[in-house]
């Protein structure tokens, strides 16, 4: 089996300038995956990411790595793009890791702007997860990992137009790896904290912060034992399961 004991031989990564999938990719490089497609808008940026791929070599094997024009508010372009990349040959991992934090006090005041976050992180996460799904399904393996946020957990007032389109990408998630269950296709969440990225850089840090090497490491963990949902750092799983069962009058006044 290609992606057996979660060691893709190829990689589709959704939203191809993440900190966090190009650390995961490259994980993934050292191990045992050829080929990856990066899907993102064209830039210089998306370019740059796929020259570096392609710098990595384990013995004499080349690494091929292709870059993908993705849109993810154009939801009309996805089954063409992505059905081009299927087209190619199989596709053992896709990881869904595009999305924008916003500004949460520009975005209530401009509900245009808080519109856009949740058709990013949400709607146009639906329609590629979907589009992907339907295409490991018909495939009958390979595995869809979805990074969703320790924000899915509970909207919190300083970021709660960003948390509730994770919510929302979390709910389809787990839904879909259920729908899928028995199809050979293998849903993983990944829950982050606070990751220190060009994303959150002009954010204080939040307790338990992480860095996209440590959440790469927790993909590639979830993936060998074909974990449903993965907490980076792991303890969050607990300080969460504490935070949701919070009265409301005690978490409004907590410094979240």
């Amino acid at each position: 089996m290609k992606d057996a004991f979660g060691a893709p031989q190829s990689l589709l990564v959704l939203g191809g300038t993440s900190e966090i999938a190009l650390a995961t990719a490259r994980r993934l490089i050292a191990r045992r995956t050829r080929t990856v497609w990066l899907a993102g808008r064209p830039s210089p940026e998306l370019d740059a990411a796929a020259v570096s791929l392609r710098e990595l070599r384990t013995g004499q094997d080349e690494v091929t790595v292709h870059t993908v024009p993705f849109d993810a508010l154009d939801p009309a372009a996805h089954e063409e793009t992505l059905g081009k990349v299927f087209a190619e040959g199989d596709v053992d991992m896709v990881l869904l890791a595009f999305g924008v934090l916003g500004d949460q006090g520009r975005d209530e005041a401009a509900p245009l702007d808080a519109v856009r976050v949740a058709q990013t992180n949400y709607t146009g996460a639906v329609s590629a997860g979907l589009t992907c799904a339907n295409a490991l399904r018909a495939q009958g393996h390979g595995a869809l990992v979805v990074l969703s946020s320790v924000a899915a957990e509970r909207a919190r007032r300083a970021n709660f137009i960003y948390g509730s389109s994770k919510a929302g990408l979390d709910a389809f998630a787990q839904g879909l790896g259920d729908a899928l269950h028995g199809s050979g296709v293998h849903v993983m969440i990944v829950r982050p904290g606070f990751v220190r990225t060009r994303m959150t850089a002009r954010l204080a840090e939040a307790p338990m912060a992480t860095t996209p090497e440590a959440v790469a490491h927790a993909i590639e963990q979830g993936l060998w034992r074909r974990s449903e949902t993965v907490w980076v750092p792991g303890r969050l799983r607990l300080v969460m399961a504490a935070v949701r069962h919070l009265p409301r009058p005690l978490f409004r006044r907590l410094p979240l």
